[in-house]
This record gives C-alpha cells, structure tokens and sequence, in this order.
C-alpha cells in the first residue's frame, strides 16, 4: 500500500490463480482500509470494474488472457503495478499465458513476481518469470539456450555435463539476487514444528505386480476401460511411465476388471488408523482424479471430503471448511493441481503422497499445506513406495530436482550441492523400463 500513499502508483493489480481469488480477498481486508475490485473473465464486467474508482484490483492469470487488450488500454489511463502471486503458473515462455504477461509487462509501473518455487519443476522454469521482470536484462532473451545450459544432465557417468549444469547453475543466482529477496523458513526466523518424512516401502499384490510387468515389458497391453476390451498401446515412453505410476498406485486407474485390493491401500489404512486413534486428522495426496473419487468412495467410514479439477471452486470450498471445522471429518483426499498452494490445513499434521507425479513443485507445495505458521505439532509426511517399481525412480528424480532447485536459488551452497546432489535417476530409468541394451 505504501505505492499508492507516497503515490508512485495509484492503482495495484493483484494476479493469482482462480482457486486463490478469495484469500487474497480476505487477507486485503483484514489488513487494510481498502477493498479489492474483482476481475472475473466477463468483458463487461471487467470494463465497469476498470472504470470505478478502485485502488486495488485482484484477478486471476486467465483473465490476462481473455481480456489482455482491455487491460494494455487500462494500463495507459492509469499508473499501475501489478503483483503476479505464484508466477511458477507462467514459467512456459511458449505458452498463452505468458505470451499475455510478456505483452502486458512494459505498460506497468512497477512490476513484482512472488513464488515460494521459482524454480517449479526444472532449474529453466525461472527464465520466464524474469523475462517478464526485465525483458532479458538478466537470464538472458535466448530461452533455448538457457534451457540447454540448465537442464539435468541424463547421463550419470558424463562429468564434464555435470560440470557445466553445475556451473550454470551456479550463476543464476547471482544475476538476479541484486532485486530479488529470498527467504525460506529457517531464514526468516519462522519457529516450525520438526517435518519428519519418511519412504513407506510397500510390496506388490500379485495381480498388481502381473499388469505392472506387463505395461513395462510389453508395447501393448489388453485392459478393460469404459466396459470393453481395448488393446492401450504405450509404445511411447511418457505414456508407459505414466501408467507405471497409476498402476503401482491403484491398478483399476488402466484396468477396470482389476479386483485386487491394491497393496498401497492396505497401508494406507494402517497409517491412518494409527494417526487418527487420537482424533488427528490426515491428508491423502493423489495425482490422478479417478484415483481421487476412489478413495473418497473407499475411505467413507472415515467421512473424508475430497478436492480436485473436476469440482467445482464453491464446492471445494465447502470441501476445505468442513474439513477445517468438522470433527467429524477425518480425512482430506486431494489432488496437488487443485490444492496445492494457498491453502492452510494445520488442522492436520499427517500427510500422505499415495503416489507422486514426477513433479517437484507439486509435492514440495502439497507438503506445505501442513508445515506452515499456526502448525504446533510435529508433521509427518509418509512416501508410499512400491519396491523395485517406478515410485523408486519417482523419489530419486524429486531429490535430484529439489537439489537442483535449492542451489539455484541460493538456498544451499556448492559445497553442499556437490555432497548431495546424485545423477542416479538417468540409470535408473533404463531399469524401470527393463531396457538392457
């Protein structure tokens, strides 16, 4: 607010994505005068709401898009700023989104990006959150050329590749820390609870292991879906690692004659028995939607609620609230897409992943949903693992990456970045994928 009172300013647009719109409306409130005028994809509600004497405006990235040629006339009638929460959601420099943003950039005043995971997924993810801060003047206005210097190395035997990255890596840093302000937990003086995580390991059941084979050594596979035979080819490899995970996760996700209780499940039942015997209550992560409906329907004695991209804003609301408010209400079955950012679920301190995508930002931000300010109890977080699967890949792959990103961010040093950081997963993969050549 100290733009618009010492006047640098006198309008702040405030970008976040859609499912935050109402905590950022809430947090405005509570710690100012001000209300925020809200922006939905509607152009003319948007026209009106531009016109009316608001200070703050808050709106969501799909708006950018949808009315980006209402906003850069706004934009020249208006001194403005704008705060873009959670920018990781425009790290694709090719995509629509950050097309618009790059469009949009020059017609602010001031310009500032916030993220806990600047780097999402992948060390190159920052170029395009900074490219829309200084049109290059950092990291460079060559995106394929930063993208090949700082992506992992996929040979764990190449030293000289990992010299380079490391090198790269090393310098990113250093080019922007001259405007931005890095603060982890331990640094900003935040007193947490200790955050325990721990790798379940858990064994196939023996028709869970029969499909698993079968999708890993085989091109094509004859699976039930939709209430027919249907031969699902996974010749290429994105695909067949992706069915690996549903499959060591719950096979019925590519089968649906599977019959089986999948081996995960029955852990499962046993961490949240264990957890729950003192009234705690505990949060199930899951990548896949179905999977999502599935336990919601397996876990009912529990009286879970559920939260993912196939339901609706105000009913995940209400999801989130009886979960928060209810005593009743035991379990939080969620998919990280949905509800891995913004929210506040101390209400827990158990966490589950049932299984994990293979990316970094979502499992480091589903975490977090019990390890922040207001949690007063030590938080658990349980990795389901099936041995000698792909899930063993999945957790070297997240380690590597969360290195990767820590050094690249300043959080750790060289020193440390060369002790722990491991190039593993690229053999590991012909393992999974029973490649012997």
């Amino acid at each position: 607010m100290t733009w618009i009172s010492n006047k640098t300013v006198d309008s702040i647009l405030i970008v976040t994505k859609k499912a935050l719109i109402r905590n950022w409306e809430e947090e405005i409130t509570r710690h100012s005068h001000l209300r925020a005028k809200i922006l939905d994809q509607d152009p003319k509600t948007i026209f009106f709401a531009l016109n009316a004497p608001a200070r703050i405006y808050l709106t969501h990235y799909e708006v950018c898009i949808a009315a980006e040629s209402i906003l850069s006339l706004f934009l020249k009638t208006r001194d403005v700023a704008i705060i873009c929460d959670e920018s990781q959601k425009f790290k694709n420099p090719d995509s629509s989104l950050a097309s618009s943003m790059f469009k949009l950039a020059p017609g602010f005043k001031r310009r500032v990006i916030m993220t806990g995971t600047p780097i999402a997924n992948r060390p190159y993810d920052i170029w395009s959150q900074i490219y829309f801060l200084d049109h290059g003047e950092s990291l460079g206005d060559n995106y394929d050329q930063f993208k090949t210097d700082l992506d992992l190395p996929d040979n764990d035997q190449d030293r000289d590749a990992h010299y380079l990255f490391k090198h790269a890596l090393s310098d990113v840093y250093s080019r922007i820390k001259r405007f931005s302000v890095r603060e982890t937990k331990l640094s900003c003086g935040i007193e947490l609870p200790t955050k325990e995580v721990e790798n379940v390991p858990v064994s196939f059941a023996k028709e869970q292991q029969r499909l698993y084979d079968k999708y890993r050594d085989e091109i094509q596979v004859d699976v039930y879906k939709n209430g027919r035979l249907v031969t699902d080819n996974a010749e290429a490899i994105l695909k067949r690692l992706l069915r690996l995970v549903q499959i060591a996760s719950n096979p019925i996700l590519v089968d649906e004659s599977y019959s089986e209780i999948p081996a995960k499940f029955k852990v499962l039942l046993g961490i949240i028995d264990k957890q729950t015997s003192d009234n705690s209550k505990v949060i199930v992560w899951t990548s896949f939607t179905e999977n999502a409906d599935w336990l919601y329907k397996s876990l009912k004695h529990y009286s879970p609620v559920k939260v993912h991209g196939r339901i609706a804003i105000e009913e995940r609301n209400a999801s989130i609230k009886r979960f928060k408010e209810d005593s009743s209400c035991k379990i939080f079955i969620a998919t990280p897409g949905a509800a891995k950012e913004g929210l506040t679920l101390t209400v827990s301190n158990c966490a589950v992943f049932y299984d994990r995508s293979f990316s970094l930002d979502d499992y480091l931000q589903s975490q977090d949903r019990i390890h922040r300010i207001s949690q007063k109890d030590t938080c658990y977080i349980y990795n389901l693992i099936m041995k000698d699967s792909i899930d063993e890949w999945v957790d070297e792959l997240l380690t590597a990456k969360h290195i990767a990103a820590q050094y690249g961010q300043g959080d750790i040093s060289e020193d440390q970045f060369s002790e722990r950081m491991s190039y593993d997963f690229t053999s590991m993969l012909r393992t999974v994928l029973n490649i012997h050549n």
